[in-house]
């Protein structure tokens, strides 16, 4: 995978000779490769010096080539029909068509390519369409044409967050197409959708075409393309506090105490750089030189704070337009070249090594997807160098397929504190997710604080981001973000000037008694959920199955659950509903198929459709499938404290369930040597019995007797869990 991965530093040659680009007029090949049963690689490569040109990579497969073509053809194209894998593949000319269904016949996709304009048309189906990237029109694709601009002068940037355009497109009727060459625009206004290859481009046209009924199928064919997940630490689904601009030493530490003492959980304490605020950790915009007005003493100050329990994440910048080659080449210090990576990794290494605990890369808009994918990949092999059995934690704000595979974290950007921003972003995280991204989230409470910015906002906000894989606030009036910051009176440094559409709350919004508690209720509850949070990440890194999920993920069948992008499942059995309308005292929640019961309430309601869900401040609606079985921990100040409590594993019945409950020590990389711990759940609703083993490969991590606190309604069995099978009977 490193070998394909460094190859699209390489331009892409045959004989000596650059890639044509003709189309029109010129001599081309097609190439149709089978993937595996149910993905298919076609390419229309052009022909120079008689040879078909090597497909130029940018980094986003995990490898060049799966095997050989099982057919190329040239010349005049005659009508034929290719089997690869479970699909058949009827090629016709006049123009150039590929009409693609499985061994029975039934039709997937067509698609057909217009030699003059280089375009690729195919169909929609009238389900929706989903995933690529990051921002955008949501939720469903379909009517919108989007010219995939990465960044933040992507598409609205102050309600749909940044654009990270991954030409991943998922037909909830089953099917995927992967346009892996060129990079152009989606055209979804029509009965047909179009793929208009950008005006520099060209052949070769290289796609993956998916056909599976079953959407988990086809996530596993995006992971085998474009690569699985790698797991990041697990402080990092812990809370993560963000700062702007810092007053002194005595601030920095004084707000780790204030979580201490308050007994808030968190994880992570993150600094901006200055430049982007007057004082931040540096001394300037993209330095690795610490701001001695703040940090004087940095090494002290990161050992309190880590002694605290605290890791520190600091912000950092890159200044120039590209990046090449790994961490790993060497760098020649004379002619320092920071668009190295080798080289410009070495410029972090010093702070590193005085025990920061990650970073937060910021910008890169200019990037070309190469050099994304480059600092992406720099961020995960970058502190293996120093710290090469710890995963390294980095979050990003932009990135391409294949960034996932080195556990890269993404957040929306620069957006405006508003109700639409809020309501956006959820089905903004779902289409995020379906592209491959499962370490997203947000600014709490918007980055821009406008005059919708109150406490109710942000307490709404807060709920959310409890419920998405990256738990973080951040903003200008950064003391906002604080979960005691509206009980303060103090704003912070305010920051807004720049913004036209910017302003700072009301003096009355400033002493409200509410929402330290609201915040308090949902750090405790993502802290407690961490045990079933921390084996969805597994499930993902395995199966390419996304942690915050679509309804369609498990209901493909259901044609009001595919169409909802205003809720979400938040692994496998937690459905979530967030609140998203000001003033709210209601919540419609469409609940799919089968049982749910109400996470706060017990109460037990028939799916199969939509409910009314009363709501107050305090209460975002949750709802647990039937046949569930649902981990909690107790509750901790940090990911990683030892808390001698149960674990409390509770029994939704109605129908059969598992649950496979996934540990690893949270910070090496000893489970891919086998040491991490499977506990294999299995509910039998007949017999009302939980049974209990040790998952195949795994093993007992200390201490190697768990307690366990099961519960059905209101009988609760306490057991210890050795290793050994173990049946609980709650008849």
């Amino acid at each position: 995978m490193s070998a394909a991965s460094a190859a699209f530093l390489l331009p892409a040659q045959l004989n000596g000779t650059e890639p044509s680009h003709i189309i029109n007029g010129g001599d081309f090949e097609i190439q149709i490769a089978s993937i595996s049963a149910h993905t298919v690689r076609l390419s229309i490569v052009p022909i120079s010096r008689g040879h078909a040109v090597a497909i130029p990579m940018n980094g986003s497969l995990v490898k060049a080539s799966w095997g050989p073509p099982v057919r190329r053809l040239h010349g005049e194209v005659t009508a034929q029909t290719v089997t690869a894998g479970n699909l058949k593949i009827k090629i016709s000319s006049d123009p150039v068509t590929f009409a693609i269904t499985n061994l029975k016949d039934e039709p997937i996709q067509t698609l057909k390519w217009d030699q003059e304009t280089g375009a690729l048309s195919f169909a929609t189906d009238d389900s929706p369409l989903l995933g690529l990237g990051e921002g955008g029109p949501q939720f469903d694709r379909r009517g919108s044409s989007d010219p995939m601009r990465s960044g933040q002068g992507g598409y609205e940037l102050r309600t749909h967050g940044g654009r990270v355009p991954i030409p991943w497109l998922i037909g909830t009727a089953g099917w995927t197409i992967y346009f892996h060459q060129p990079f152009g625009t989606f055209d979804l206004t029509g009965a047909e959708g179009k793929f208009l290859p950008a005006a520099d481009s060209g052949l070769p046209l290289d796609i993956f075409v998916t056909g599976a009924r079953e959407p988990k199928i086809l996530m596993a064919e995006y992971a085998r393309l474009t690569g699985h997940a790698e797991m990041p630490p697990l402080w990092s689904f812990g809370y993560q506090q963000s700062h702007r601009t810092l007053a002194s030493r005595e601030e920095v530490l004084s707000e780790a105490k204030t979580f201490r003492e308050k007994k808030l959980p968190c994880d992570a304490l993150i600094y901006l750089g200055t430049g982007f605020c007057p004082s931040g950790w540096n001394t300037e915009n993209g330095s690795f030189s610490w701001n001695s007005r703040v940090f004087p003493d940095p090494k002290e100050i990161l050992a309190e704070l880590r002694k605290e329990n605290f890791r520190t994440v600091l912000h950092a910048v890159i200044l120039a337009d590209r990046l090449i080659g790994t961490v790993r080449d060497r760098c020649d210090l004379e002619r320092f070249d920071e668009e190295e990576a080798s080289c410009y990794w070495d410029a972090h290494r010093k702070v590193f090594a005085q025990g920061v605990g990650g970073w937060w890369p910021d910008e890169g808009d200019p990037l070309d997807i190469e050099s994304r994918l480059v600092r992406n990949r720099m961020y995960w092999e970058g502190p293996q160098i120093d710290r090469p059995n710890e995963r390294p934690y980095a979050l990003h704000r932009n990135g391409y397929a294949g960034m996932q595979r080195y556990a890269s974290f993404l957040w929306s950007g620069d957006v405006d504190s508003t109700w639409e921003t809020l309501a956006t972003h959820i089905p903004n995280g779902i289409n995020t997710a379906l592209t491959g991204i499962p370490y997203w989230g947000t600014d709490i409470g918007g980055f821009v604080p406008t005059k919708e910015f109150t406490a109710e906002l942000f307490v709404r906000w807060f709920q959310f981001g409890a419920f998405c894989p990256l738990f973080r606030s951040h903003g200008r009036t950064w003391k906002l973000r604080l979960p005691w910051g509206w009980n303060t009176g103090d704003l912070g440094p305010i920051e807004i000037s720049r913004y036209s559409e910017a302003a700072v709350p009301d003096v009355s919004e400033l002493h409200n008694t509410k929402v330290e508690p609201i915040c308090r209720k949902y750090l405790e509850l993502r802290y407690r959920m961490l045990p079933y949070l921390y084996s969805a990440v597994r499930e993902c890194a395995t199966t390419g199955m996304p942690i915050l999920r679509a309804l369609w993920l498990h209901y493909p069948d259901d044609p009001v659950a595919v169409s909802r992008g205003d809720e979400y499942l938040w692994g496998r059995d937690v459905l979530v509903a967030p609140v998203v309308e000001k003033g709210a005292t209601s919540r419609k929640v469409y609940l799919p198929r089968g049982a749910w019961y109400d996470f706060w309430t017990d109460e037990r309601i028939e799916g199969g459709r939509e409910i009314s869900r009363a709501v107050d401040l305090e209460t975002m609606p949750l709802y647990i499938r039937a046949g569930s079985i649902l981990p909690l921990g107790p509750v901790k100040q940090y990911a990683d404290e030892k808390v001698d409590e149960p674990m409390s594993v509770t029994i939704y019945p109605g129908t059969d369930g598992s649950f496979p409950l996934y540990e690893d020590d949270g910070i090496s990389f000893d489970y891919r040597k086998g040491q991490w711990m499977g506990m294999q759940m299995e509910w039998n609703e007949a017999r009302h019995t939980l049974k209990l083993t040790l998952a195949p490969g795994s093993r007992m991590l200390p201490p190697l007797r768990r307690k366990l606190e099961v519960k059905l309604g209101d009988r609760v069995r306490n057991v210890e869990f050795d290793g050994n099978p173990l049946e609980v009977s709650l008849g």
